[in-house]
C-alpha cells in the first residue's frame, strides 16, 4: 500500500511538472507572437480609421523641436492639416522618411504636412534630425500622440482647420495609401459641405418666402388629387 501511494505521488509531481513546462512554452510563444508596441503592420489592407462613435475633435499640436525650443502648430480654426506621426526606429517609417527628405508631398485639399515623434525622454533628437526632411515642420510631442489616441507608427491624422476635428485616420506602409486615406477623407469633407450648403440654402428661401419655423403651411395636410 505505501509503495502504491509513493508511485501515486511520483506520477502527480511529474504531471505538474509536465504541465508547468507546457506552460512556459505557450507564454513564450505568446510573447514572440506578440506585435510591437509602435509597428504598423506590414500586409494588412491599410488604411483602416478604428472604430469611433463620432469625429474626434483635433487640437494643436504642442511640444519641442529638435533643439528642445518651445513649439506649437496650430491646427485648429485654419488649413487643413496631416499630421504625420513616426518614429526613428520603424522600418516602415524610413520608407517615408525617404520619401519626405526626396521631395515636399503634394497633398490633396491644399493640406500641408506635419511631423510628429515623441518627446526627447523617449526619441533622439539627433538621430531624428538625421531623418527628417527640412523642408518639413517637426515637433516633437508625446502629448500629442495622446490626444490623437495614436496606435501605432507610422500613423496619419487629417484634421480639416475649419471644423476643428478630425476627417480621416489611419495607419499604412505606403505613401499611396496615405494619399487614398487623405483623397477619400477630402471627398467625404467636400460631400458633407455640399448637403449642409443646400440646407442653409433652402432655409434662406423659405424665410425669404415668409415661411419660419411653426409656419401653419409646414403642417397642412397634403391634398388628395383630384379624380
Amino acid at each position: 500500500m505505501t509503495v502504491l501511494v509513493a508511485v501515486e505521488t511520483f506520477l502527480l509531481v511529474l504531471l505538474a511538472l509536465l504541465v508547468a513546462g507546457l506552460l512556459r512554452s505557450h507564454a513564450e510563444i505568446l510573447r514572440r507572437l506578440e506585435p510591437h508596441e509602435h509597428a504598423a503592420p506590414e500586409d494588412e489592407g491599410l488604411p483602416q480609421p478604428p472604430s469611433r462613435a463620432e469625429a474626434l475633435p483635433a487640437s494643436d499640436v504642442v511640444g519641442t523641436s529638435l533643439t528642445g525650443d518651445p513649439m506649437q502648430i496650430g491646427v485648429t480654426g485654419g488649413r487643413n492639416t496631416l499630421l504625420a506621426f513616426m518614429t526613428s526606429g520603424c522600418a516602415t517609417c524610413k520608407r517615408f522618411w525617404d520619401a519626405f527628405r526626396a521631395a515636399e508631398p503634394a497633398l490633396p485639399g491644399d493640406a500641408r504636412l506635419v511631423v510628429v515623434t515623441k518627446d526627447r525622454s523617449h526619441e533622439s533628437p539627433t538621430k531624428v534630425a538625421e531623418l527628417a526632411s527640412p523642408k518639413l515642420p517637426l515637433v516633437m510631442s508625446s502629448a500629442a500622440w495622446e490626444a490623437y489616441e495614436v496606435p501605432v507608427a507610422p500613423y496619419f491624422v487629417y484634421v480639416d482647420g475649419p471644423s476643428a476635428k478630425v476627417h480621416g485616420e489611419g495607419a499604412a506602409s505606403s505613401w499611396d495609401q496615405v494619399v487614398s486615406l487623405l483623397e477619400d477623407a477630402v471627398a467625404d469633407e467636400a460631400l458633407a459641405r455640399r448637403g449642409t450648403d443646400r440646407a442653409l440654402r433652402a432655409e434662406r428661401e423659405l424665410r425669404a418666402a415668409g415661411i419660419g419655423p411653426g409656419h401653419a403651411s409646414l403642417y397642412e395636410e397634403p391634398q388628395e388629387p383630384l379624380s
